[in-house]
């Protein structure tokens, strides 16, 4: 029985990186310094790159591949089909979710207040959350499409959550969203998350627009 260590996975380490932050939109990846810092051969990152740049995570800029931004119209097309697909996740949870689910779920909203005034945890956590909810569902179709989307997000410079007061409002719509599943109410969960997903979309609209108006 071969007990070598697997080779890591260069692509779920480079989304994790800009996940993370530690790429962000308009940085170059390089190759050979990706290999480098990810402890990899420079084949998987060569892959990598080409699947990211394949999936428009990437893009070219010239002879390099830089990570891709979100302009006005492609922000607001992602929450568009986000806000069906996690109405839809939380529809399938109302129907398909475990107790041991639902307490999870619970116990999430209730240790992630004490990283109020945390804005990068509480955009992890939230991820978390989502991804909770996702798994939820029970569908595996779906999962992967919300993946694809949440890869997306991360193309995001900013969270939403670092707008003051956000992170309360959002903690209060997740209990929502984790009542109407304990209910089994498919219908009020769908319209929790989505309206949940609509609020942060607003509440980023309304930060872009102020720092648009500020002056050089």
């Amino acid at each position: 029985m071969d007990h070598r260590p697997q080779q890591k996975d260069a692509y779920a380490l480079i989304l994790e990186a800009i996940d993370a932050g530690q790429y962000r939109p308009g940085d170059r990846l390089v190759e050979s310094e990706l290999a480098e810092r990810l402890g990899v051969s420079r084949t998987p990152v060569r892959e990598a790159l080409q699947r990211l740049e394949t999936q428009s995570v990437l893009r070219r800029d010239g002879r390099s591949l830089i990570v891709a931004s979100l302009d006005h119209n492609q922000l607001a097309e992602l929450y568009v089909v986000r806000a069906e697909l996690e109405g839809l996740a939380a529809r399938l949870a109302a129907r398909h979710a475990t107790p041991e689910e639902v307490n999870v779920l619970r116990e999430m909203v209730a240790e992630d207040r004490a990283l109020l005034g945390d804005p990068a945890a509480m955009s992890r956590a939230n991820r978390r959350f989502h991804k909770q909810i996702h798994l939820a569902s029970h569908n595996r179709f779906l999962v992967q499409q919300l993946d694809l989307v949440h890869r997306h997000m991360a193309l995001l410079a900013t969270t939403s959550l670092a707008v003051e007061g956000r992170g309360e409002r959002a903690l209060a719509e997740h209990e929502a969203i984790v009542a109407a599943i304990a209910a089994q109410d498919a219908a009020a969960a769908s319209e929790a998350l989505k309206a949940h997903i609509s609020r942060a979309f607003e509440t980023r609209l309304k930060r872009d627009s102020l720092a648009l108006s500020q002056p050089d």
